[in-house]
């Protein structure tokens, strides 16, 4: 089992200082809206690879009035100590050790993987294809940690195809030179959601029947299409490089690039009505958000390829029924890893019983209540 020890916050948030000695159960945080519950969770999705819970900058995490940069410590089964801090207000770097030792953000996620969900993914279903294809991405990145870096290679070449058509007239040898980078990195993140789309749906599939409905996934791409037919990595690059340059023309009149990875979306059906997700209820949405949070956390534990996950759910157990929170509490006792829940009453945990640390959270501090 993977978890956290011991957390440990200086300047972060609203806390000047704060530390958290745990047993490795799962963690309830109760307290009043504002008092700071999700800002501890977001110290711990610090510790995972990417921008965080909130996609926050660095430097807004810092305290106000704080002298200098936000610092936060973990230990991980009582073994590993692992650190990280901003060296100053204004910086924009995070500067990992673990024992002791620097370290990369990328190091962090040979050792901790980290799934979230939050009010702010609710509409997820019923938004836009980005708001989609981000949520995504962020179970891809939780899976397999080298797709941001894959993502960030695509979408700086992106900006650069798109810088260039936006002139209105295209060099060939530049864009071809241009177009080769995006489509390498396109084919990369393409592979990576077909892999991690197929364990969601056998994770999905293999689940219970019961309170957190089954969902039916497909990507809408073609560089994810060729992908899930196991097309191989040159098969997809030629695909990819074809569209671009047969798109530029098309692509001019438009002032960007219509057509590629970051076009993808996700298809979300609710299999108990056949329906697609948006057109779902609101109670049915979350129930389903929930359901694919648990599939992902579950086929992390499964792959073997790596530590089993931390859970962090930003008030999800408030917006459940008595049964239906007993069920998710069940469930994330079932998985390998530590799960971190907010609420605002303490109540809303007392299914968990004793599988469960209590920590009340005011304004800046929060202890232990049981």
């Amino acid at each position: 089992m993977t978890a956290l020890t011991r957390l440990s916050l200086t300047d972060f948030r609203n806390y000047a200082s704060l530390t958290l000695r745990l047993d490795g159960r799962h963690v309830c945080l109760y307290g009043a809206n504002g008092a700071g519950k999700t800002n501890l969770l977001e110290a711990v999705s610090q510790f995972g690879p990417g921008r965080g819970l909130r996609a926050a900058q660095l430097v807004e995490m810092t305290r106000r009035d704080a002298p200098g940069g936000w610092a936060l410590a973990a230990t991980l089964d009582d073994e590993q100590k692992i650190s990280i801090h901003l060296e100053g207000a204004g910086s924009a770097k995070r500067n990992v050790r673990i024992d002791g030792a620097p370290a990369s953000p990328g190091d962090l996620a040979e050792r901790i993987r980290i799934v979230w969900l939050t009010p702010a993914m609710d509409g997820v279903f019923r938004g836009g294809a980005s708001d989609r294809r981000r949520f995504f991405d962020r179970l891809v990145l939780a899976h397999l940690p080298a797709h941001g870096k894959a993502s960030a290679r695509y979408e700086k070449a992106l900006a650069e195809r798109n810088a260039l058509i936006e002139r209105g007239h295209v060099d060939p040898a530049w864009a071809d030179a241009i177009e080769a980078r995006l489509a390498e990195a396109g084919t990369e993140m393409a592979i990576n959601r077909a892999i991690v789309l197929e364990a969601l749906q056998i994770a999905i599939d293999a689940r219970p029947e019961g309170h957190f409905p089954k969902a039916d996934l497909t990507l809408e791409g073609e560089a994810e299409a060729a992908a899930l037919k196991g097309e191989d990595f040159r098969s997809i690059f030629d695909l990819l490089v074809d569209a671009y340059r047969n798109g530029r023309r098309r692509d001019i009149a438009a002032g960007r690039t219509l057509s590629g990875p970051h076009r993808t979306d996700l298809t979300v059906i609710h299999r108990p009505t056949a329906a697609p997700a948006g057109e779902a209820s609101t109670g049915q949405q979350k129930a389903l958000l929930i359901g694919l949070i648990l599939a992902s956390a579950t086929a992390l534990s499964a792959g073997g390829s790596g530590p089993s996950p931390l859970l962090l759910l930003d008030e999800a157990a408030a917006h459940l029924d008595p049964d239906r929170r007993a069920a998710l509490f069940d469930e994330l006792s079932a998985l390998g890893g530590q799960a971190w829940l907010t609420g605002t009453e303490a109540f809303l945990f007392e299914a968990f019983g004793d599988r469960a640390q209590r920590i009340r959270v005011d304004e800046g501090a929060a202890a232990l209540t049981e």
